[in-house]
């Protein structure tokens, strides 16, 4: 175990830093955008097909369809899915507000189940939310921990569902070697700016290895053309992924594995120094987790959070409350304890700086100052 040692704080600890990732990058994303701008093609064109090449080999899958962000992305594929309404759709309560607006925006109706204690659906809460208007889930691979995909794919097989994964936070996170988003019936990113390889503005990415559904997924994300305003087969969007957003996540994307690489091994050293007196987040043996967020269970949240900022240390909550609580899912019929381990969660859970531009000096501090908050 790595000694503890007190030092003086030389700097604030951000809990997102986007700025360092793009100064670093600064000549090389300056350049690409450049490119962009010579040669005139904005919209879809050579560098969202190179996007889309790159991006399917790193999920191990034969298509990628690149769209405007992640929260289209997850409609969009609902929608090619052909969602309805009257459908349902399981997802968790205790993600971003996407995961399930896109059920909503789609037609159908969400309909949520409780989460385990590695914070990612739980199989067994899956299998009892089912009902005859289910047609799919929304899997979560939430913070960039993987959920527990092989049981709830025998789950859905047996019901005859399909399942899309939400890997928005979850970039190169494996189980067993295979990449997130191969898994389902397609697999969706988002390549927002808070992202490991996100742009500099909103952008999203989908995969799949099924060529109907891509096919499909690019009629939507064109309001529906076959040929250049010429003729249109179905009523689409215009959700289309812009060139100069998929220039720069190309010149981030040689860089990713080395940044996944650091957090990784930031959250080792948090998992050797952090006191018992908070709970880890779990990582199973054949997860490759990319720890888009570090989240740990903490007493007194609200408390060790302050504590922390005093400290120059800046955290975050992801999310304070659960979205069968929010006013928007009133409709849904849900209520206080319906959820009881997401609820809980949401009371307690504290996410620590991990971002790659933090080093093992700084994750010690991190440690030091929760320590010492419990041992006042």
């Amino acid at each position: 175990m790595t000694t503890i040692e007190p030092k003086t704080a030389t700097k604030p600890i951000q809990a997102i830093n986007v700025q360092q990732q793009n100064a670093a990058l600064r000549a090389d994303i300056l350049s690409a955008v450049g490119r962009v701008i010579d040669h005139g093609q904005f919209i879809l064109g050579p560098e969202v097909e190179a996007l889309e090449r790159q991006w399917a080999a790193l999920c191990d899958t034969s298509h990628a369809v690149g769209v405007s962000n992640g929260t289209t992305a997850l409609t969009l594929t609902l929608r090619a899915l052909r969602v309805k309404s009257g459908d349902e759709v399981i997802t968790a309560p205790n993600s971003f507000i996407a995961s399930a607006s896109a059920i909503v925006h789609a037609g159908a109706r969400p309909r949520f189940a409780d989460v385990g204690a590695d914070y990612n659906l739980d199989p067994q809460a899956v299998e009892r939310a089912i009902t005859k208007q289910t047609r799919g889930i929304v899997v979560v691979h939430l913070g960039g921990r993987p959920a527990a995909m092989e049981a709830l794919g025998v789950i859905a097989k047996r019901h005859g569902l399909w399942i899309v994964e939400d890997a928005a936070q979850a970039p190169s996170a494996k189980i067993h070697g295979q990449p997130v988003g191969s898994f389902g019936a397609a697999g969706c990113f988002s390549l927002h700016p808070l992202k490991t390889a996100g742009a500099c503005g909103d952008a999203g990415i989908i995969v799949t290895n099924n060529g109907d559904l891509a096919d499909r997924l690019r009629l939507l994300r064109n309001h529906g053309f076959t040929s250049r305003q010429e003729d249109c087969a179905h009523w689409g969007f215009n959700a289309r992924l812009d060139a100069i957003q998929a220039a720069i996540v190309l010149t981030k994307l040689p860089h990713l594995q080395g940044w996944v690489t650091q957090r990784r091994a930031n959250a080792a050293v948090y998992r050797e120094n952090l006191p018992e007196l908070v709970t880890l987040p779990p990582e199973r043996a054949e997860n490759f987790a990319v720890y888009q967020t570090f989240p740990i269970l903490a007493d007194q949240r609200d408390t060790l959070a302050e504590h922390l900022q005093s400290l120059d240390i800046s955290t975050a909550v992801h999310y304070r409350v659960p979205m069968h609580l929010l006013d928007a899912c009133v409709g849904l019929g849900y209520g206080v304890g319906d959820f009881p381990v997401a609820e809980s969660q949401a009371t307690r859970l504290l996410s620590l700086p991990i971002h790659e531009g933090l080093n093992e000096s700084d994750i010690l501090r991190v440690c030091e100052a929760v320590a010492g908050f419990y041992t006042r």
